[in-house]
């Protein structure tokens, strides 16, 4: 007899799923997806790799990326390349993921999503051989692709299945559940995403859905020093918005309460989703970049350990070297070509 208490999966609302095919999402069950990186492309076909490859030894051809809670989000930030609610005209409730399916179902088909979609490079003319049976046997995992993963609520059966299987774990979220990451197995790194320093500019550039938001990523923040594995917090900076040398003292208070281990500066990138919101001047150069990131180092007393120019990213930390999570770009480490 069916128990009238319990709901039926949610599905992502038929115009959202549309959509999410034609970008070439692999959608696992119902509300997991993995997607293709960028990185990964260039990996295989001209030996190019992603910035986490020189910072912290993540082979970006092993690299897989995906979202146990695709259509899972408490804002619609200005910045977000992917896309949103508001983009196709649709209203989001739904706050709570309720029905989750199984942690090892989702590991499972997300590594035959990743083969699947790895599967028309074989015998491709400028991909090595080696690294396609590489890349079919991916050993990262970054929780990231969109939505965020704190919103599935079997996240720490997750991340231990992950472990189970030899991966990495990534997790990024914007930290608004400080009860879930305070109870999950810690992943290999925690990254947090903040771009507002203050309440004012976060209800402007995270556009929040939900009440409270601020507060529970203040939490989340407070406690980011009681984790043993390695923390980012990664600020992506968005000019006429938050890339303004008078806040740099608001973010050393946010940095000093969390005390990451990193701190990532990245530049907003006109790409996607985002560009019906933003304008390709938000778009900050790798130079302006690094100017901004040398003068938060200056404060906050963390040293710029390395950039890379492609993904106009600076690196910070108070560690002389950032700690290798995976064995890719063996003694890279780049430096800027400017002396800023």
């Amino acid at each position: 007899m069916k128990d009238e208490n319990i709901k039926s999966p949610q599905t992502i609302p038929t115009e959202m799923y549309s959509l999410l095919r034609r970008q070439k999402y692999q959608l696992v069950g119902w509300h997991s997806a993995v997607k293709k990186c960028h990185w990964l492309h260039k990996a295989l076909t001209e030996g190019k790799f992603c910035y986490k490859c020189y910072f912290y030894g993540i082979e970006s051809h092993r690299c897989l990326q995906m979202s146990p809670a695709v259509f899972w989000c408490w804002h619609n930030c200005l910045h977000c390349w992917r896309v949103q609610t508001l983009d196709v005209n649709l209203e989001f409730n739904e706050y709570t993921l309720y029905n989750p399916q199984d942690p090892k179902f989702i590991v499972d088909e997300s590594i035959n999503a990743q083969r699947r979609i790895l599967s028309g490079y074989k015998g491709h003319p400028k991909v090595d051989p080696k690294m396609w049976e590489e890349a079919m046997n991916p050993k990262h995992v970054a929780i990231s692709l969109t939505g965020d993963g704190t919103m599935y609520p079997r996240l720490g059966e997750l991340i231990e299945e992950y472990h189970k299987r030899g991966f990495s774990t990534f997790l990024v979220t914007r930290g608004m559940r400080p009860d879930v990451l305070s109870k999950i197995p810690e992943p290999s790194q925690l990254y947090v995403s903040i771009e507002a320093p203050t309440y004012d500019l976060y209800k402007v550039i995270n556009r929040p859905i939900v009440p409270r938001g601020w507060n529970l990523i203040q939490k989340t923040l407070e406690m980011l020093p009681s984790f043993s594995s390695p923390t980012v917090l990664r600020i992506t900076l968005i000019k006429g918005y938050n890339m303004n040398f008078t806040l740099i003292d608001k973010f050393k208070k946010i940095i000093e309460i969390s005390q990451p281990t990193y701190v990532e500066v990245k530049a907003y990138m006109h790409v996607g989703y985002s560009t019906r919101r933003l304008t390709r001047d938000a778009m900050p150069s790798h130079r302006e970049t690094l100017e901004f990131s040398k003068k938060l180092s200056e404060e906050i007393g963390y040293d710029i350990l390395s950039d890379v120019v492609d993904s106009r990213v600076v690196l910070l930390s108070k560690l002389r070297k950032p700690i290798r999570i995976g064995n890719g770009c063996k003694g890279v480490l780049p430096k800027s070509r400017w002396n800023i």
